[in-house]
């Protein structure tokens, strides 16, 4: 069996669930084609490696071309970890399929990296409150005292500061597959998941499922 599968998040939407409405992810598998595998005896351990094909490439098939260069032809070259079981059953050329064994109900986590913010005060970076907006304040958004101690001139490591945010990997954890569709190649999942619109994320199954 493979640990998950690799899938590009087409945004949010929300579907019915019985008389109640279930935000979901859409999540799109198609244009994931099988270029490589690990083995045991080579490498250590057992694995595919999937890559995402550019949109250029988009629709069209396989062609054995691809693999001489992989950065031309492919977006992402990944890995799934597999059992020795599920390399005798792949070729390399193939669509990957490994969605599949995802079914409705299942209990799942979507890793994903968030999205870019560029530089962030620590309002926005942290939920500081700021300073007071009466009284004479000129604080505004500012952090506010450093220091560590009176007698010792340095910043803690760790230190809550202005900076870049975003661009984290995150894992969201015991969300649900709502729908399945195997034959669009599209999978629901509910809730949030880390990433903007067209980013990749990796699905795999719930580990406090």
């Amino acid at each position: 069996m493979a640990q998950g599968f690799w899938g590009k998040k087409l945004g949010m939407t929300q579907v019915f669930s019985g008389n109640k409405v279930v935000p979901v992810t859409v999540v799109d598998i198609t244009n994931w084609f099988v270029v490589g595998t690990r083995t045991e005896e080579r490498d250590g351990y057992n694995a595919v490696i999937v890559g995402f094909v550019r949109k250029r490439n988009e629709g069209k098939p396989f062609s054995a071309d691809w693999l001489k260069k992989l950065k031309n032809f492919f977006r992402q070259i990944k890995e799934i970890k597999v059992d020795g079981s599920v390399l005798e059953t792949v070729k390399v050329g193939q669509s990957v399929n490994f969605h599949e064994a995802f079914e409705e109900g299942k209990i799942v986590d979507v890793a994903g990296i968030t999205k870019g913010c560029g530089f962030a005060g620590v309002v926005r970076r942290h939920n500081f409150s700021g300073g007071p907006s009466s009284h004479g304040s000129t604080m505004g958004k500012r952090p506010g005292s450093i220091g560590f101690m009176c007698a010792c001139g340095k910043v803690i490591k760790g230190k809550k500061m202005p900076g870049h945010m975003g661009v984290d990997k995150r894992t969201v954890q015991n969300l649900k597959i709502v729908k399945n569709e195997k034959d669009s190649q599209v999978v629901l999942i509910k809730g949030a998941v880390p990433g903007k619109s067209g980013s990749v994320v990796f699905v795999q199954s719930g580990v406090k499922a």
